[in-house]
């Protein structure tokens, strides 16, 4: 890894460096925090978590040939390297930033309340039809999964596709020190960690700190349909570029039309490509009206790399999906929607929305939201009620929260005369529900899944496959 000598390491997290001087200038392979996977002429970061303590298997880690180990604790008559540390956790960050100002890569930052997946998704896809991309992967956002994927990156790599996740703030001015973003990307300032961030603006102030270490010649990517985004007039002096649909400010689309659960095809303007074309057709073949913007941001980023229009729309047409977010499953007779990977009331709604494109029998299989604040239940009842508002044909819930759900839809559908008839199923728990779902589903059934991560709803998507 380049500069990643155990001397520079060392005055990186000022620590104490342990062992022969003649290692000093060795740079190491590989950096883990997974005694798994440590490799030789690696670094082995030993923290303490909740369940396991990393120290206990730093001698493993010497056996299988790691180079060095950060340590907290000192290691008497330990003859390797190691590097003493007040913080493993702090080690950890401080040496992503040594790597990351070590490599000439170009960064792009996304964060944003939902969509950063799904965007990230979108701008890689785009990106990597002129470079060598790499990009975040699983849930490696925040700030131990973001210096990991520092650490993946080579000098090969062109560009670097990061996503950012908080639930604090300061959390992603941390982040933003270690990235350092050369393109910003938000994409929305919607209710999420509420408990922390308090309101909307307490989450626009925490969002927007990714702006403090950004390259002070960058360029920000705003969603200008968002009203607390659009609010965002300069960053170091230069005007934001903006995407939307009703703001046509900057970059915009129009045409859009739903092509059911095969995604959404509509026309980009305002796009200043390398071949000059500023409007152009594009399909995206996730489904979902959120998918355009998130289209609209990939064609800024591709534009501001220089990328032609025939290749950000190439870039955005070859989009695949992942397991968890939106992922389309066509198995046993069902038609999933698995985006059960996270949700909060925004994702929710769009999921929803997403499912209501679909031909056939509409199930939605919900599961509790967490992280929302004192007024989780009104807004998983406000949750309930727009479904209530949608041809979905059966609602399924599970969990103490969901019911607040299942209470809204029945609400609505009761009170509004016209309103599509949905059946509404209620259990307690995930395993209550299991033991009951396949006797609700029928095959040709397309069912959304989703609910918090907690929730562990990849086990409904799981069991619906074998039903």
């Amino acid at each position: 890894m380049k500069g990643m000598t155990l001397k520079a390491m060392t005055e990186a997290v000022n620590g104490i460096y342990h062992g022969s001087s003649d290692n000093l200038e060795n740079e190491i392979t590989a950096v883990t925090i997974d005694s798994r996977t440590v490799c030789e002429g690696g670094l082995f970061v030993a923290i303490k978590g909740e369940r396991s303590d990393g120290h206990d298997y730093i001698g493993q880690c010497f056996e299988k040939g790691a180079a060095c180990v950060i340590s907290e604790k000192e290691l008497p008559g330990e003859t390797h390297s190691y590097i003493q540390v007040q913080s493993s956790l702090q080690a950890l960050k401080e040496l992503a930033l040594l790597y990351r100002n070590n490599l000439s890569v170009k960064v792009v930052g996304i964060t944003g309340s939902v969509g950063k997946t799904s965007t990230k998704e979108t701008i890689s896809s785009v990106l990597s039809e002129k470079y060598r991309v790499l990009k975040t992967l699983g849930n490696y956002n925040n700030e131990i999964g973001l210096p990991l994927t520092v650490f993946r990156l080579t000098p090969e790599d062109e560009i670097a596709v990061l996503e950012m996740g908080i639930s604090d703030f300061g959390e992603m001015e941390r982040l933003s020190k270690i990235a350092k973003p050369d393109v910003c990307v938000i994409t929305n300032i919607g209710l999420c960690h509420l408990e922390n961030l308090g309101t909307r603006d307490g989450i626009l102030k925490a969002k927007t700190e990714i702006f403090k270490h950004m390259n002070p010649e960058g360029i920000v990517i705003l969603n200008g349909d968002d009203d607390k985004l659009e609010t965002i007039s300069q960053v170091n002096g230069k005007r934001p570029l903006f995407f939307g649909i009703s703001n046509k400010e900057g970059v915009y689309a129009d045409d859009i039309k739903s092509l059911g659960l095969d995604g959404t095809s509509f026309t980009i303007h305002g796009v200043h490509t390398a071949d000059k074309f500023s409007t152009f057709d594009v399909t995206v073949p996730v489904p979902g009206h959120h998918m355009v913007y998130n289209a609209m941001a990939a064609a800024l980023v591709g534009s501001v790399f220089g990328l032609s229009s025939i290749e950000i729309e190439r870039g955005i047409r070859n989009l695949k999906t992942i397991a968890g977010r939106n992922n389309i499953i066509k198995e046993n007779g069902f038609t999933i929607i698995d985006d059960c990977y996270n949700a909060n009331p925004v994702s929710m709604k769009a999921s929803i929305d997403v499912l209501d494109t679909a031909i056939g029998r509409k199930i939605a299989i919900l599961g509790d939201m967490f992280e929302l604040g004192e007024n989780e239940k009104q807004m998983h009842y406000d949750v309930g009620m727009y479904l209530g508002t949608k041809n979905i044909d059966v609602l399924i819930t599970a969990g103490a929260l969901a019911a607040n759900i299942a209470e809204g839809t029945r609400n609505y559908v009761n009170t509004h005369y016209n309103a599509h008839r949905c059946e509404v199923h209620q259990f307690k728990t995930r395993d209550d529900m299991l033991k009951c779902i396949g006797q609700i589903l029928n095959k040709d059934d397309n069912i959304l899944i989703k609910a918090s991560h907690g929730m562990e709803f990849s086990k409904v998507v799981e069991a619906v496959k074998t039903i």
